[in-house]
């Protein structure tokens, strides 16, 4: 199946609130000790993210940091679009406003399901160089109809679509400052990234704020879905959702890309979405950790200046978006 014609879809853009890493290090240092035992918040030169543990397709997150936004859950509930899948080298190219600029394009949304011939997650992760180039470091999950077993696979180089939804980082992948975020052991009830998004909404209020990046779970384990393959029956509430997804603990270290916003900004948007993959074989759709205790996070992130939506669904719903 062909990807859409880029071109022909709707882009719609707004600038984002942003705030200095220095002035959004000082909000989190302060609000993130209300969810963790130990809080680090550093602005640091960003290091080399190709090399372990990260082994993302790019260097770096910087360079006209855009957040994109694509589809979103009312293309797959209640009954599939199978019509939308998107090319993320063309989205990326149009919302960059150039198709010569080298790029990286980090993030979570639904996988290429044609390439498996099932539904599936995905984890972006590919850097494109001009005229044509594309590095990819992407992976899937697929679930197994039979015995819901997982199988985590490379997305091959000639492959750049995305299926139906997604959030995802677009940067030019260069060098310079980031944010990093180290936590351990958790003692709220909010999983990382909603607790990083929550303080900076409490601070920020209507100004929406937004970063995208990658952060590491170092120790223990998370719960995190892979869907089934597509429903033949509408899945109308959460509840039948929950009872197509399939749940699982999964253990550190799980590489987790995406984006967040601290507001819907008009554009019907979803305010986190993250999924991991690993070099073990585990991989899906971040929720929160399952050992409080014991767990470590370290990420790094970019503050997004600018959203751009596309193909926004012209009926929406507010559910599947945990």
């Amino acid at each position: 199946m062909a990807s859409l014609d880029t071109q022909s879809l709707l882009f719609e853009e707004k600038a984002l609130h942003t705030p200095s890493l220095v002035e959004i290090r000082d909000v989190l240092a302060t609000g993130l000790k209300s969810s963790f035992a130990t809080v680090n918040v550093e602005v640091v030169a960003c290091p080399d993210l190709t090399k372990a543990p990260f082994h993302l397709a790019g260097q770096g997150l910087n360079g006209s940091p855009t957040l994109v936004e694509i589809g979103g859950p009312p293309y797959l509930l209640p009954n599939v679009d199978r019509s939308k899948l998107y090319d993320l080298v063309s989205v990326s190219q149009r919302a960059l406003h150039d198709t010569k600029k080298e790029f990286i394009a980090i993030g979570a949304g639904a996988g290429p399901f044609p390439l498996v011939n099932s539904n599936c997650e995905g984890m972006f992760n590919l850097r494109y160089t001009p005229p044509g180039t594309v590095a990819s470091e992407s992976h899937l999950a697929v679930i197994s109809p039979t015995d819901r077993t997982v199988t985590v696979h490379k997305i091959p180089n000639t492959e750049t679509r995305c299926a139906l939804l997604g959030n995802i980082l677009v940067a030019e992948g260069k060098a310079g400052q980031v944010l990093k975020v180290s936590c351990k052991r958790r003692t709220g009830k909010k999983d990382f990234i909603a607790s990083i998004r929550t303080c900076l909404e409490g601070h920020y209020g209507e100004q929406t704020v937004g970063l995208g990046g990658v952060f590491l779970l170092q120790a223990g384990k998370a719960k995190q879905h892979v869907m089934s393959p597509f429903s033949e029956t509408p899945l109308n509430t959460e509840e039948e959702l929950n009872e197509w997804l399939n749940f699982y603990d999964m253990p550190a270290p799980l590489i987790n890309v995406g984006t967040l916003v601290t507001t819907e900004c008009d554009l019907d948007l979803r305010l986190q979405h993250f999924h991991s993959f690993s070099t073990h074989g585990h991989g899906g759709h971040y929720h929160i950790d399952t050992t409080p205790d014991i767990v470590e996070y370290e990420g790094y992130f970019v503050v997004g200046e600018r959203i751009v939506r596309v193909d926004k669904p012209v009926i929406t719903h507010k559910f599947g978006r945990d």
